[in-house]
């Protein structure tokens, strides 16, 4: 019986009453947000809520299953686009923002079956021709893209007496909030511990029973869903859509935003999100410092905090919990 309540408070996702209090004021702060009437700071909070969607998806391929890929610019304009002509023939959208993560996620499901026999930089030179085929498929095809003049996409109409804005920046964070929960529970059951066996040993894995097709599978499918929501909410955020929105800098950002917040980390997805975002705001007159940055910050990651910011921040709360013993 001991064991068993010992499982269950390790899959509890707030262990510590100081920890869920401290939940508790950023979700408080997050909502006062809003009413402060910094109508930048909305903006910029809604966009760092969208890419954490999409980066939590990443996370549990690469940090949690292992798998690289370099075509998430390709799983993001499929889902900005389904939901784009969704919206387009009056498809409500909530009804459209589903659509978009599902057939991201049948093209992740499509994308998947080379990782069923290639690893490594072999694995991710293949999700990196799609990436690469989306892109030419949008440039030339008209009828998909919407042509020189582009897709405009209707955004959500104001409600409950708040701005357009704040609207959809608090329909942003309640989503944001539902993948962070559905993102802790995938990882702590049984589908994540064995995307976590095949991360780290997958022959070992497959001797214990774990089916390697079906979960590496099950891992694409649900990353390229968080992609394709991403990409939805992206082309609702801007109302317009076009090719050169999903280039190969959109797979960079994701992927630099997996490793600096830190690999196999829910809560690191979102500090990767809001680096890469916030990022270039601090340098807005020198553009050409952001590429900068992010390759000298990735290599500080990887040389002095493999687990990235989030591992940073629990070595600090550890430490902080055993001063001054320590």
């Amino acid at each position: 019986m001991d064991l068993i309540e010992s499982y269950r408070d390790e899959l509890r996702l707030v262990r510590k009453f100081w920890t869920g209090l401290g939940i508790c004021l950023i979700v408080l702060a997050l909502l006062i947000l809003p009413w402060l009437r910094q109508d930048y700071l909305v903006h910029i909070a809604t966009v760092v809520f969208i890419y954490a969607i999409g980066v939590q998806g990443q996370n549990i391929l690469i940090g949690y299953t292992g798998q690289l890929s370099l075509g998430q610019a390709g799983f993001l304009a499929i889902g900005a686009y389904t939901f784009g002509h969704a919206s387009a023939q009056g498809v409500p959208p909530s009804i459209g923002l589903l659509a978009a993560g599902v057939m991201a996620g049948i093209f992740g499901l499509i994308v998947g079956f080379p990782s069923l026999r290639l690893k490594g930089p072999y694995l991710a030179i293949a999700t990196l021709g799609f990436g690469i085929a989306i892109y030419q498929i949008l440039v030339n095809f008209e009828v998909i893209s919407g042509g020189r003049m582009g897709l405009t996409v209707k955004k959500l109409p104001a409600l409950f007496g708040l701005t357009q804005e704040a609207t959809f920046y608090y329909i942003i964070l309640l989503l944001l909030l539902i993948f962070t929960l559905i993102s802790y529970n995938l990882v702590s059951s049984y589908v994540g511990r064995a995307f976590i066996a095949i991360r780290d040993n997958d022959i070992a894995a497959e001797a214990m029973g774990v089916n390697l097709a079906r979960y590496k599978l099950l891992s694409f499918a649900i990353s390229s869903f968080y992609l394709g929501v991403q990409g939805a909410l992206y082309a609702l955020l801007i109302g317009y859509l076009e090719p050169n929105l999903f280039t190969f800098m959109e797979t960079v950002t994701i992927f630099v935003a997996v490793i600096i917040g830190g690999l196999a980390s829910v809560g690191g997805s979102i500090m990767g999100a809001a680096f890469v975002i916030l990022m270039p705001q601090v340098f807005i007159n020198m553009r050409e410092l952001v590429s900068v940055t992010f390759g000298v910050t990735i290599l500080i990651i990887l040389i002095f905090e493999p687990h990235g910011i989030a591992g940073r921040w629990l070595k600090i709360r550890l430490f902080f919990r055993n001063w001054p013993f320590r």
